[in-house]
Protein backbone atom coordinates (compact mmCIF):
# COMPACT_ATOMS: atom_id res chain seq x y z
CA UNK A 1 0.00 0.00 0.00
CA UNK A 2 2.64 2.53 1.12
CA UNK A 3 6.38 2.28 0.59
CA UNK A 4 8.60 3.81 3.25
CA UNK A 5 11.60 1.66 2.42
CA UNK A 6 14.35 4.25 2.79
CA UNK A 7 17.79 3.69 1.31
CA UNK A 8 19.67 0.41 1.80
CA UNK A 9 22.67 1.04 4.07
CA UNK A 10 26.06 0.60 2.44
CA UNK A 11 27.96 0.11 5.70
CA UNK A 12 26.57 -3.21 6.93
CA UNK A 13 28.52 -6.43 7.29
CA UNK A 14 31.17 -7.74 9.64
CA UNK A 15 34.14 -5.53 10.48
CA UNK A 16 36.78 -7.01 12.82
CA UNK A 17 34.24 -9.53 14.12
CA UNK A 18 31.61 -6.88 14.83
CA UNK A 19 28.32 -5.92 13.25
CA UNK A 20 27.52 -2.22 12.91
CA UNK A 21 26.59 -0.67 16.27
CA UNK A 22 23.03 0.48 16.86
CA UNK A 23 22.53 4.23 16.28
CA UNK A 24 21.21 4.92 19.78
CA UNK A 25 17.55 5.13 18.75
CA UNK A 26 14.96 2.70 20.19
CA UNK A 27 14.47 0.91 16.87
CA UNK A 28 17.56 -1.30 16.88
CA UNK A 29 18.67 -4.38 18.79
CA UNK A 30 22.05 -6.09 18.72
CA UNK A 31 23.64 -9.02 20.50
CA UNK A 32 26.93 -7.11 20.49
CA UNK A 33 25.57 -4.01 22.24
CA UNK A 34 26.50 -3.12 25.81
CA UNK A 35 23.39 -0.91 26.12
CA UNK A 36 20.66 -2.81 27.99
CA UNK A 37 17.92 -1.17 25.90
CA UNK A 38 19.48 -2.48 22.68
CA UNK A 39 20.89 -5.79 23.94
CA UNK A 40 19.53 -9.14 22.82
CA UNK A 41 21.16 -12.47 23.44
CA UNK A 42 23.02 -14.05 20.51
CA UNK A 43 21.37 -16.93 18.72
CA UNK A 44 22.64 -20.48 19.14
CA UNK A 45 25.39 -21.52 16.75
CA UNK A 46 23.82 -23.27 13.77
CA UNK A 47 24.83 -23.18 10.11
CA UNK A 48 23.85 -19.94 8.36
CA UNK A 49 21.86 -22.11 5.94
CA UNK A 50 19.52 -23.01 8.83
CA UNK A 51 18.99 -19.35 9.64
CA UNK A 52 18.27 -18.74 5.97
CA UNK A 53 15.57 -21.46 5.96
CA UNK A 54 13.85 -19.79 8.91
CA UNK A 55 14.06 -16.35 7.31
CA UNK A 56 12.77 -17.55 3.94
CA UNK A 57 9.63 -18.87 5.62
CA UNK A 58 8.80 -15.49 7.15
CA UNK A 59 6.59 -13.01 5.30
CA UNK A 60 7.86 -10.06 3.26
CA UNK A 61 11.51 -11.04 3.55
CA UNK A 62 14.30 -10.66 1.00
CA UNK A 63 17.75 -12.22 1.40
CA UNK A 64 20.33 -9.66 0.25
CA UNK A 65 23.70 -11.26 1.11
CA UNK A 66 24.70 -14.74 2.21
CA UNK A 67 28.10 -16.28 2.93
CA UNK A 68 29.15 -19.25 5.08
CA UNK A 69 29.18 -17.08 8.21
CA UNK A 70 26.98 -14.06 7.38
CA UNK A 71 23.41 -13.40 6.30
CA UNK A 72 21.75 -10.06 5.59
CA UNK A 73 18.00 -9.83 5.00
CA UNK A 74 15.41 -7.10 4.61
CA UNK A 75 12.04 -7.37 6.30
CA UNK A 76 9.22 -5.16 5.01
CA UNK A 77 6.21 -4.20 7.12
CA UNK A 78 2.83 -5.13 5.69
CA UNK A 79 0.91 -1.87 5.80
CA UNK A 80 3.42 0.96 5.47
CA UNK A 81 6.29 -0.80 3.72
CA UNK A 82 8.91 0.14 6.33
CA UNK A 83 12.12 -1.86 5.90
CA UNK A 84 14.25 -3.32 8.68
CA UNK A 85 17.80 -4.52 8.02
CA UNK A 86 18.64 -7.74 9.83
CA UNK A 87 22.12 -9.28 9.98
CA UNK A 88 23.40 -12.58 11.34
CA UNK A 89 27.07 -13.35 11.94
CA UNK A 90 28.26 -16.84 12.91
CA UNK A 91 31.13 -15.97 15.24
CA UNK A 92 33.61 -18.89 15.32
CA UNK A 93 35.41 -17.52 18.38
CA UNK A 94 32.30 -17.24 20.57
CA UNK A 95 30.40 -20.13 18.93
CA UNK A 96 27.20 -18.08 18.63
CA UNK A 97 25.32 -16.19 15.96
CA UNK A 98 25.41 -12.48 16.59
CA UNK A 99 22.38 -10.61 15.35
CA UNK A 100 21.51 -7.00 14.62
CA UNK A 101 18.04 -5.84 13.60
CA UNK A 102 17.42 -2.16 12.85
CA UNK A 103 14.70 -0.02 11.29
CA UNK A 104 15.89 2.21 8.45
CA UNK A 105 13.47 5.04 9.18
CA UNK A 106 11.91 6.57 12.28
CA UNK A 107 12.90 6.39 15.90
CA UNK A 108 10.58 3.83 17.49
CA UNK A 109 9.66 0.41 16.16
CA UNK A 110 7.21 -0.49 18.95
CA UNK A 111 9.40 -3.51 19.79
CA UNK A 112 9.18 -5.10 16.34
CA UNK A 113 12.93 -5.73 15.92
CA UNK A 114 13.28 -7.39 19.34
CA UNK A 115 10.16 -9.51 18.76
CA UNK A 116 11.47 -10.62 15.35
CA UNK A 117 14.82 -11.73 16.79
CA UNK A 118 13.02 -13.69 19.51
CA UNK A 119 10.71 -15.31 16.93
CA UNK A 120 13.75 -16.36 14.87
CA UNK A 121 15.45 -17.69 18.02
CA UNK A 122 12.38 -19.77 18.92
CA UNK A 123 12.19 -21.23 15.40
CA UNK A 124 15.89 -22.12 15.37
CA UNK A 125 15.69 -23.72 18.82
CA UNK A 126 12.60 -25.73 17.84
CA UNK A 127 14.56 -27.29 14.95
CA UNK A 128 17.20 -28.73 17.27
Amino acid sequence: MFNFSGTRPDDLGVNDGKLKPCPGTPNCVSSQSDNSKEKVEPLPAVPISEVKKVIENMERTTIITETDNYLYAEFKSKLMGYVDDVEFYLDPNENVIHVRSASRLGKSDLGVNRARVEEIRAKIESQK
